[in-house]
């Protein structure tokens, strides 16, 4: 009798501890799980720079009309718009520039008549969702009527010139001066576009050009930049040094002033 009773004992022993290593795994494999989606969500949520797309939703016709969601709404919230102008000459690249930090997939013109271009960008810097209105003045008899619009209220104005066309730098300055009629607080930027065909010339026309544009980037106290949208060259850090100017953020990026290479100034 007793040997029954303490075979029953062991066996309820036996399972008790089962059940306990069970639960024990259980609770540790929630923790382990909790724990890995904060780290992915630290990976997701706190990466540098994250692009997102900007939908546009269209009404249908219904009367109907449907609130957002509470999570939207939060989201529309969270949201900053800030405003950036480009402006120059006809023809010198300014379109192709802006489509390629834009993304063919991720830009949508939003505006394309009376000489005024628009496409948004959002991106997520340090938890923080940026979108930037990005307003493109067409470089045709029409854009001093469009340059107010353009102007007010941008954090940014860049100052755009074909390298290969010494006439489109020296425009620079009368576009200057009617964008500072606007807006005098805009961080003032001078880009150099299509680097590419520009490495193409001799090096003493290079030096010249180069030279030139250096000195108007300085006198009008602004960070200068050859790119090229073809090969993606500084068009991305062109806006990260905006961003990085603008949120007093560490800026690692060094200048460059080799001829032949393209240059980097601020």
């Amino acid at each position: 009798m007793r040997k029954c009773i303490l075979l029953c004992y062991r066996r309820m022993f036996k399972v008790n501890k089962k059940r306990k290593i069970i639960c024990r795994v259980a609770l540790l494999q929630k923790y382990v799980k909790s724990f890995w989606n904060q780290i992915v969500g630290c990976c997701i949520g706190y990466k540098s720079i994250k692009y997102r797309k900007l939908s546009y939703h269209h009404h249908s016709t219904s009367t109907t009309t449907t609130m957002p969601s509470p999570s939207i709404s939060a989201a529309l919230e969270d949201l900053v718009a800030l405003k950036i102008c480009l402006l120059g000459d006809n023809q010198i690249g300014k379109t192709s520039f802006l489509t390629k930090y834009v993304g063919k997939e991720r830009g949508e013109e939003r505006c394309s008549t009376s000489g005024l271009n628009q496409m948004d960008k959002i991106l997520c810097v340090k938890g923080a969702r940026i979108s930037y209105t990005i307003w493109e003045v067409q470089g045709d008899v029409s854009a001093c009527n469009q340059i107010p619009t353009a102007c007010k209220d941008s954090i940014a104005m860049l100052f755009m010139f074909d390298l290969t066309s010494r006439c489109t730098l020296n425009s620079v300055i009368s576009w200057y001066k009617q964008a500072r009629q606007w807006n005098q607080t805009a961080i003032p930027v001078l880009i150099g576009t299509k680097f590419d065909d520009f490495v193409q010339l001799p090096l003493d026309v290079q030096w010249t050009i180069a030279n030139q544009a250096r000195a108007y980037a300085k006198a009008l106290n602004a960070a200068l930049f050859f790119s090229s949208a073809t090969y993606n060259i500084n068009v991305n850090k062109i806006f990260k040094f905006i961003t990085a100017k603008l949120f007093n953020l560490p800026w690692t990026m060094e200048r460059n002033l080799t001829i032949g290479e393209p240059i980097i100034d601020f």
